[in-house]
């Protein structure tokens, strides 16, 4: 659904009156936490959509892959999973079958357990995951608490969305679609591990984290720069450098092309005045900021002391992060690209 949208409508309903909500739908954020005991609590998250590539077995691990994705964004370690199935009628089971397997194979990968499920009659594909994962209560990740002169990672490249729409147009050259494959089939799970071994030696280090989805680059790092009243923490506004972005092969060329997904749009049109442009930057490379993303990488804001620590620990457990910008005080915008 549109950004805007849900924007809309969460922001009429009243927030759950629980003190065992240690992180509910106020702040955006990746996932719900709940407090079980002093060292325990509960994370939760649910994900599904319609089919974004050809190969039914490649669906499944990507739709899994993006499922999993909002607990390793919250710092959790996902444990048990239920899917959510929706298939024609008529449609042919060995299809479900194979998009059943890949996910499961794609779980397996994350040492998460699907125990269970639920499915409908639909007339289009769906499929994803409701995961439960686990995490201590004082270690958890927002995606509110970036502060002024912080460092902004991104752990995969953009244009999932862009590549997608190529493909639906049979425009999408083989090597951009096995590129977009591979990262959107790509757990986060590593990058968090990276992540959690810079807190043992700057254990305060990380002050924001979320995944790159629906919402772009851009919507994804609004989210982050809006501060959050009840905790204290002041806006501020995330300086980007538009040529450290990196992006998927083919993907700055299709958006020269006009593939656009409807996504994009949206996202372009709910930031408005949120987001300032240098006149430098080029019309594909913003479409590349705002590309609706499927299992994208996670964006993080860190200290800048820990950035040097950031990068080689990225690079000791092989993961492509690119530095592309920074927090600064705010400004006019929440969100300046350069």
């Amino acid at each position: 659904m549109s950004p805007g949208t849900l924007d809309s409508i969460l922001r009429r309903l009243p927030l759950p009156n629980d003190p065992n909500v240690l992180v509910g739908f106020n702040t955006n954020d990746d996932a719900g936490v709940y407090l079980l005991n002093d060292d325990l609590a509960i994370v939760q998250t649910v994900d599904f959509f319609t089919p974004i590539v050809d190969d039914p077995f490649t669906f499944g691990q990507i739709a899994a892959a993006n499922s999993l994705s909002d607990v390793y964004a919250m710092g959790g370690k996902p444990v048990s999973a239920l899917s959510i199935v929706g298939f024609p009628e008529k449609g042919d089971t060995a299809i479900l079958e194979q998009i059943i397997r890949g996910g499961l194979d794609k779980m397996k990968e994350a040492g998460c357990t699907v125990i269970g499920g639920h499915s409908i009659r639909n007339d289009d594909i769906q499929f994803g995951y409701s995961v439960t994962g686990t995490i201590h209560p004082r270690k958890i990740w927002k995606n509110v608490g970036a502060q002024t002169n912080d460092v902004i990672f991104l752990t995969k490249p953009l244009g999932t969305g862009i590549i997608s729409t190529a493909l639906k147009r049979n425009s999408a050259e083989n090597s951009s679609l096995a590129a977009a494959v591979a990262s959107m089939s790509q757990l986060n799970r590593v990058a968090a591990e990276a992540l959690h071994e810079l807190t043992a030696k700057f254990p305060a280090s990380i002050h924001a984290v979320t995944d790159v989805t629906g919402f772009g680059l851009l919507g994804h790092a609004r989210e982050m720069a809006l501060g959050d009243p009840q905790t204290g923490t002041p806006p501020i506004t995330i300086e980007i450098q538009y040529r450290a972005v990196p992006a998927l092969p083919g993907a700055l060329d299709a958006a020269r092309q006009g593939m656009i997904p409807g996504g994009l749009n949206n996202n372009r049109d709910f930031l408005g005045d949120c987001v300032r442009f240098a006149g430098s930057v080029p019309q594909e490379n913003r479409a590349l900021l705002f590309d609706p993303q499927t299992s994208g990488g996670l964006l993080v804001a860190l200290a800048a002391e820990a950035a040097a620590d950031a990068v080689q620990i990225f690079e000791k457990h092989k993961i492509a992060s690119a530095r592309i910008g920074r927090a600064i005080a705010k400004s006019a915008a929440l969100l300046s690209v350069i």
